[in-house]
């Protein structure tokens, strides 16, 4: 599929005001979370929810991180969703779930994200 890249807005959940923007972060649909680093998230006043949440890796080792929740901006779209923590060395990452609940879809030959279409009504 090859990668690319997005920018996006992630707030607090609670006090939206309180935000941060990510120049540049992997979209990554073979990761179910998405990840921000712990020092961004901390800075919004994202604190963790979950701890020693395990994670397995692409390589195979299993990882423990904390989880918290935040909304994520990104294109004309929002979603609140699971975040990891990420640590020193860990890559941003727009995880499916995220992706799912921004109801945006990856052009792979484009390498962008485009808009699912409307919501299904309630």
């Amino acid at each position: 599929m090859g990668t690319f890249y997005v920018g996006c807005v992630i707030s607090n959940h609670i006090h939206r005001n309180k935000k941060t923007e990510i120049e540049k972060i992997l979209v990554d649909t073979g990761s179910e979370y998405s990840w921000i680093s712990e020092e961004a998230l901390k800075k919004i006043n994202i604190f963790p929810e979950k701890k020693d949440v395990q994670f397995i890796l692409a390589n195979g080792h299993t990882i423990t991180r904390d989880v918290g929740f935040a909304i994520f901006y990104v294109m004309d779209n929002l979603t609140i969703d699971e975040v990891v923590f990420a640590r020193r060395g860990d890559l941003h990452l727009l995880g499916a779930r995220t992706l799912e609940g921004l109801n945006l879809l990856v052009d792979s030959r484009k390498k962008r994200l485009v808009a699912a279409g409307p919501l299904p009504a309630a």
